[in-house]
C-alpha cells in the first residue's frame, strides 16, 4: 500500500486517553435507567438489557482477565475516525490479555451473516492508525432484523471463539446492536454486544454520548471548503454561492459550519418546521437579504443549506407524501405518468391529479425540480429526497422573486450563483485531532466494556471540552436512547434522533448573530485542520459542543 507523507507522519501519532484508562480500570455502578420514552413498551422488548445501570470507569489496581476474541462491525456510511475505533479496539483487548484475538467482519453487518472475515492483526492495523476511511474493514447497510441472521451470526462467532461483538454506527446500526444484544442474552449464547457511536451528522447524541464521532472532523472540511468558497466571494465581488450540505435529519452539520464561518445565510430545518415557513417565505427571506447586500454594494454572498430541508417546509412535506402515494409502484397513476414521452405533459399531468394546494406548490417549483421529484425515485417508488438539489431550487426562485423586486424598484443590483454540494468530502478524511483521540478512547473503553462482561451498552466518553486526560469513560445503555416510532407502517423501537434544538445554546449563538452576519461581510476563514501546533489550535473540539457544554 503506497502511502502519502501526512499518512507516514499520523501514523506515528498516539492518540490521547482518559487518565482512567491508561492502566486498570475500578467498575463504578451509577443509578438504573429507563428509556427517554414509552418505558412500558421498550421494557417488555427488551425484558435482559433494560433498566441496567451507568457505568463510569475510574483508575484501578491491576486485574487479571482471561483472553477474549472480539468481532467488529464497521455499519453504514462512513465517518473519520473509524480505523482509530479500531485500533483502540485492538490495543485495549491486547493490554487486558495479549492472547486476545481481534475479527473484522467485512462489508458491514452482512459479513457476520455470509461469515467474511478477517483477523485484524497489529501487522493490518499499523496501516490504518489515525487515517480516514473505513477501508479496513469496508461498511455496508445490510440491517439485522431477523432471527434467521442473528443465528448465522451465532454461528461464525462459536466457531471463531468470540465472545462479543461491537458494532460501530449511527443511530440505526446501534438499534440493531440492542436488539442482538436483547437476543443473543434470550438464547443464552454468552455472546456480548457493544455499540460505538458514529455518525457525521451529529444526530446521535444525549447527555451520555456527547457528539458522535467523525462529526468534528466533518464539518471542520466542509468549514474549510466554506471558508474557501467564502474568500473566493470576497475576491471576486459578483456570486452568491448556494451551499447544500449533507445531513438530511437534521442541521446540526449547517449549524456547525456557520458558526465555524459565519454565513450571510444558514438555513436550519428544525426552525423551518417549527415554524411553518412555507418555500416562499424563505424564499422571500433571502431575497431580502440579497437585496439588502445589494443596496450595500455587495453582490455577493454565501447561503447554507441543509440537506434535508425540503422535507422539513410543511407544504413541500404533503407535496412528497402525496406524489409517494399517486406515483406509487404498480398504480394506475404511474402507469399512465409513465406513458408520457413528453416531460411537459407528464408534469401538466401530475398537477391534475395534486390536490389544489400541493398544484399550486409543484407548479411554482422550476422545471428541473418539478422532474426530479417525479424521475428519480427509489426502488419502493418514493421520491429520493437527497436527490433533489435544494441549492438549485432556492437559488433559481430567488433568482426569479429578485426579477420582480427589480421590476417594483426593490432591488438594483445584481444577481449570479454558483452551487456546491459539500457531502462526500467530508466522510473519510484523516481525523482531526479531537476525533483521533476520542475515537481511540472509544474503542479503548469499549475492550473494558467487554472485559467487565458488559452487553447491551454503548461506549461512553464524556467531558469532552476538557483535556483528553479529564475525560469520562464508562457505559450507557441502548435501551435508555430508544423509544417507539412508526417505521414502515410498524412502530419499532429506535434510538431517539437529536434534532437541532431551537433553545440550545449554539442555535441562540447563531440566531443572536445572524442578521449582523447577513448585511455585513463577517466571513471567518477556518483553513484546514491542523494536525501539529498548539492544542489551543490543534484539539479543540466543535463550536457546538463548546457551547452546549459552556458553564
Amino acid at each position: 500500500m503506497t502511502i502519502s507523507a501526512l499518512q507516514s507522519e499520523r501514523a506515528k501519532y498516539q492518540p490521547k486517553l482518559p487518565n482512567s484508562l491508561q492502566s486498570s480500570v475500578k467498575l463504578v455502578e451509577g443509578k438504573n435507567t429507563q428509556s427517554v420514552a414509552d418505558q412500558d413498551e421498550i421494557k417488555k422488548l427488551f425484558p435482559n438489557t433494560y433498566g441496567m445501570p451507568l457505568i463510569t470507569f475510574e483508575a484501578g489496581e491491576k486485574k487479571q482477565y482471561p483472553a477474549v476474541n472480539v468481532g467488529v462491525i464497521l455499519s453504514g456510511g462512513q465517518a473519520p475516525g473509524g480505523h482509530n475505533v479500531i485500533s483502540g479496539i485492538f490495543d485495549g483487548i491486547k493490554n487486558i490479555n495479549p492472547e486476545s484475538k481481534l475479527y473484522g467482519f467485512l462489508g458491514g453487518p452482512g459479513g457476520l451473516v455470509d461469515h467474511e472475515y478477517v483477523e485484524l492483526t497489529a501487522s493490518i492495523i499499523d496501516e490504518f492508525r489515525n487515517t480516514g476511511g473505513f477501508d479496513i474493514i469496508g461498511s455496508g447497510r445490510t440491517k439485522l432484523e431477523e432471527t434467521a441472521q442473528y443465528d448465522k451470526g451465532t454461528e461464525i462467532m462459536k466457531e471463531l471463539g468470540i465472545k462479543a461483538l461491537i458494532i460501530i454506527g449511527g443511530d440505526d446500526s446501534n438499534t440493531n446492536a440492542c436488539v442482538l444484544a436483547e437476543y443473543y442474552a434470550a438464547q443464552n449464547t454468552g455472546i456480548q454486544v457493544i455499540g460505538c457511536p458514529k455518525t457525521i451528522d451529529g444526530d446521535l447524541k444525549n447527555d451520555m454520548i456527547e457528539t458522535s464521532f467523525g462529526f468534528d472532523t466533518a464539518t471542520k472540511v466542509y468549514s474549510e471548503l466554506i471558508g474557501n468558497v467564502e474568500r473566493d466571494a470576497t475576491s471576486a465581488k459578483k456570486y452568491w454561492h448556494f451551499i447544500k450540505l449533507m445531513g438530511r435529519s437534521a442541521s446540526h452539520i449547517g449549524l456547525e459550519c456557520a458558526l465555524q464561518t459565519q454565513p450571510n445565510i444558514t438555513l436550519i430545518s428544525e426552525e423551518v418546521e417549527l415554524k411553518k415557513q412555507t418555500l416562499g417565505e424563505i424564499v422571500d427571506y433571502m431575497a431580502g437579504i440579497v437585496a439588502k447586500r445589494a443596496a450595500n454594494g455587495e453582490n455577493f454572498g454565501v447561503a447554507l443549506i441543509p440537506e434535508g430541508l425540503v422535507e422539513f417546509v410543511p407544504e413541500m412535506k404533503i407535496l412528497i407524501s402525496e406524489l409517494n402515494d399517486l406515483l406509487a409502484e404498480g398504480s394506475e397513476t404511474e402507469q399512465k405518468f409513465k406513458s408520457f414521452t413528453s416531460k411537459t405533459e407528464g408534469r401538466a399531468f401530475v398537477a391534475g391529479i395534486l390536490s389544489a394546494e400541493s398544484a399550486k406548490v409543484y407548479t411554482s417549483l422550476p422545471s428541473g425540480i418539478a422532474d426530479q421529484l417525479t424521475l428519480d425515485r427509489d426502488p419502493h417508488g418514493n421520491v429520493q429526497v437527497s436527490l433533489i438539489e435544494t441549492e438549485k431550487l432556492l437559488g433559481e426562485m430567488v433568482k426569479s422573486k429578485l426579477k420582480e423586486m427589480k421590476k417594483a424598484g426593490e432591488f438594483k443590483g445584481k444577481f449570479g450563483t454558483q452551487y456546491h454540494f459539500f457531502g462526500y468530502e467530508g466522510r473519510c478524511a484523516a481525523p482531526s485531532n479531537f476525533d483521533a483521540d476520542y475515537c481511540y478512547s472509544l474503542g479503548y473503553n469499549a475492550s473494558f466494556l467487554i472485559a467487565e462482561g458488559k452487553t447491551g451498552y454503548m461506549s461512553s466518553v464524556r467531558n469532552l471540552t476538557a483535556p483528553a486526560a479529564e475525560w469520562i469513560a464508562g457505559g450507557v445503555p441502548v435501551t435508555m436512547m430508544m423509544n417507539m416510532e412508526r417505521r414502515h407502517g410498524h412502530m419499532k423501537p429506535v434510538i431517539q434522533k437529536a434534532l437541532v434544538e431551537l433553545d440550545s445554546a449554539p442555535f441562540k449563538f447563531l440566531a443572536a448573530n445572524r442578521e449582523k452576519w447577513a448585511i455585513e461581510t463577517s466571513f471567518v476563514y477556518p483553513g484546514p485542520i491542523q494536525y501539529w501546533g498548539p492544542a489551543e489550535v490543534c484539539d479543540q473540539p466543535t463550536k457546538t459542543l463548546t457551547l452546549e457544554r459552556a458553564k
